[in-house]
């Protein structure tokens, strides 16, 4: 492995979901650094490289025939993006292919090299599901940009791993660099649970799911104004979490066909075990993708969304713009989308671009519960 200022240089990357005029790269400096330090060891090719939350496939891609590699994460959109780019970079579509991180880890791997994650409890379940899956002489290389890099992931790696080495910083990115060593078995603090009082359910919630340790209050302000009276109405839960919003949908409405879906599949396995504890073998339909994108047009009565207004550590409205225009393209004429957003995020006259009538539902002094009509 040549060692290179910019190891994606002969690489064709996009992110996902894709945009016009995209302002971000596929990767980042903390990639960079990663591939740099790996290409220093001058590894054989038979060396197993497990690779945890790649962006996009930029690290998976750039190892390919260098080393065996194995790829996990908890994106979907990440995967999509692993598949896309491989068809881009000339490599088949069946080279590599991402273990979601729902899923067992199977060792022994040679090195692991990690971009840390937004959500630390993830990093956390991550490294406990190390435990027994290195290599002697192993390495676990955790990499971030140095504004996105708590104090806390270093912490996390030498409770799970071992000694932890610092890198200086290089283009404001950073390494940490763990020196496994024998330890005693860990028990995973994950899932974590809590209960409601309306309606009067327990939740589970795996380590990368939003607000595990209790309701957000967005969700909160949502749950007295949804809509009741939905006959067999086909509802979407769009971005689903742990599945709250549909659960507590459905047993107000005991004929309704439910679909929950989100990015994550920590999050769809939450709401998968959520729904089957509060709704037993009630059928539905649940799973991982890229919002509605799948969804066929004009099949949906009713969506319910609480948008959110980030990706990782990017903030911005298109991942919410972007599933209120994949709402609207799945409801029926005459359906609705229901919303919770902060008053600050302006979705009223976002909606107005895209629905025929939008009203306001409900409003607390943070929060607005909005209905778009199509």
């Amino acid at each position: 492995m040549p060692l290179l200022d910019t190891p994606f240089a002969q690489l064709d990357l996009i992110r996902q979901p894709e945009q016009q005029n995209e302002p971000l790269q596929a990767f980042d400096a903390a990639d960079e650094y990663l591939l740099n330090h790996l290409a220093e060891q001058n590894l054989p090719v038979e060396t197993r490289v497990l690779v945890l939350n790649d962006s996009f496939g930029a690290l998976a891609i750039s190892l390919l025939g260098k080393v065996q590699v194995i790829t996990s994460g908890d994106s979907f959109l990440a995967f999509q993006g692993l598949e896309k780019n491989l068809l881009r970079n000339g490599q088949a579509f069946d080279s590599l292919h991402g273990i979601p991180a729902s899923e067992p880890l199977i060792g022994p791997f040679d090195r692991v090299l990690i971009r840390v994650p937004k959500t630390l409890a993830l990093l956390e379940e991550q490294l406990i599901r190390l435990q027994g899956q290195l290599a002697p002489g192993a390495q676990v290389v955790a990499a971030a940009m140095v504004k996105h890099l708590p104090r806390a992931a270093g912490d996390l790696l030498e409770r799970y791993i071992g000694p932890v080495q610092a890198s200086l910083a290089v283009k404001k990115a950073r390494l940490l660099i763990a020196t496994p060593e024998a330890k005693a078995p860990a028990a995973s603090p994950y899932p974590t649970r809590y209960r409601l009082d309306e309606p009067a359910i327990e939740l589970l919630n795996h380590a990368n799911v939003f607000c595990r340790e209790g309701l957000d209050i967005g969700t909160r302000a949502f749950l007295p104004h949804l809509p009741k009276n939905l006959g067999s109405a086909r509802v979407a839960d769009l971005g689903c979490g742990n599945g709250v919003l549909a659960i507590a949908s459905a047993l107000q409405n005991p004929d309704a066909h439910y679909t929950l879906v989100d990015e994550s599949f920590m999050a769809v396995q939450s709401a998968a075990e959520n729904w089957r504890a509060a709704l037993g073998e009630r059928d539905v339909i649940v799973r991982a993708g890229d919002g509605l994108a799948g969804q066929e047009a004009q099949s949906l009565d009713v969506v319910l969304c609480n948008p959110p207004f980030h990706q990782q550590q990017v903030v911005g409205d298109f991942l919410a713009w972007r599933m209120f225009q994949q709402a609207r393209e799945a409801l029926v004429v005459g359906g609705a989308l229901y919303i919770v957003g902060n008053r600050h995020l302006g979705y009223h006259s976002k909606l107005a671009r895209l629905f025929r009538g939008v009203e306001q539902v409900a409003a607390t002094p943070k929060f607005v519960i909005l209905k778009a009509r199509k």
